[in-house]
């Protein structure tokens, strides 16, 4: 929050890159690092989506942090004896501190770990998605997507930066604000992007081209929150994404689309954003609602054409220790 009462999101402070080349000084190696998320972040989310649909599982392990942190950060508590099997760590603070001893900022995720220094490589959520895709290709499964095909990146950066600066991070913008008029403005840039959104979904199955981009997967795991939290947390209710035809429709065809759905936990979203934030909610009381049983029903986008993947496949299941429970 700064002196205008407007949430600012702070910038990745860690902005290191694993590349195939190395030229950060961290290269590409199966097994050498660990993606650390909360199935609660939105923006760790990503990364959960695209390391699916990659089949980057083996390649690149995952530790699952405890929805519901402390003032000491991100916990392991869902692990036995409270500490990350791998890295031996409770607290994802202490691998920022192993890189940075006088680090005293925010603790965010997701994040990356070098597995034998300890130390964290980067947090930058909005790097780590596109090295997946790019920097990573000799350790994609065979038949993964190309999320990021270099003749549409413009048009899906394009659409990467509408859709982060008022939905993706509109949503946090409006929750947060201190000031009514703050919110009233953040309020009106989200419902008029997902307008604008809207009306672009309504004639094409994915926002950029006709497979599944990088754009689609940050679109989603806002999309994907927005009834259970953002609509009444973060006040953003003008409407609910089930009150859309386009976006329900849109948001159902990706979560029923491997890779997306079964990287959902609504369970961690809501007890993390209820009880976290207690300066919005400080009865830390979880909704029961909504009812979620929609996001399985028939959607009829394949009508509009389309393939998902384009000459690609569909990731297998995830591996047993990875799966969220149904809905």
């Amino acid at each position: 929050m700064n002196d205008s009462a407007e949430f600012q999101r702070s910038p990745s402070h860690f902005t290191d890159r694993i590349t195939a080349d190395g030229g950060d000084g961290w290269p590409v190696e199966p097994g050498r690092y660990r993606l650390v998320v909360s199935r609660a972040c939105p923006w760790a989310s990503r990364s959960l989506v695209v390391r699916r649909l990659l089949g980057l599982e083996d390649a690149l392990p995952l530790a699952v942090a405890d929805p519901v942190q402390d003032e000491r950060s991100w916990r392991f508590t869902l692990d036995p004896d409270g500490r990350d099997p791998v890295l031996g760590i409770a607290f994802l603070s202490e691998a920022y501190h192993a890189r940075d001893k006088e680090y005293d900022g925010g603790i965010s995720v997701p994040a990356i770990v070098d597995v034998p220094s300890g130390k964290l490589v980067t947090n930058d959520y909005q790097r780590i998605t596109l090295d997946l895709e790019t920097e990573w290709r000799a350790l994609h499964r065979e038949g993964a997507p190309d999320l990021y095909p270099e003749a549409l990146r413009d048009e899906i950066d394009d659409w990467m930066d509408r859709v982060y600066r008022d939905i993706n991070n509109g949503v946090y913008v409006a929750g947060f604000a201190k000031r009514q008029e703050k919110y009233d403005a953040a309020y009106a840039r989200l419902f008029a992007r997902l307008d604008q959104v809207s009306e672009h979904l309504a004639g094409q199955r994915y926002l950029v081209g006709d497979t599944i981009t990088e754009a689609d997967v940050r679109l989603f795991t806002t999309l994907v929150r927005f009834d259970a939290v953002y609509h009444g947390h973060f006040k953003c209710n003008r409407n609910k994404l089930t009150e859309d035809r386009v976006l329900w429709a849109y948001a159902r065809d990706l979560f029923q689309t491997p890779g997306f759905g079964d990287t959902v936990d609504f369970d961690h979203i809501k007890r993390h954003y209820y009880m976290v934030h207690e300066d919005i909610n400080p009865t830390r009381i979880v909704p029961r609602g909504p009812d979620l049983r929609g996001w399985r029903t028939p959607h009829h986008r394949e009508e509009l054409g389309g393939r998902p993947f384009g000459d690609g496949t569909p990731p297998p299941p995830p591996p047993p220790e990875e799966v969220v429970q149904p809905l």
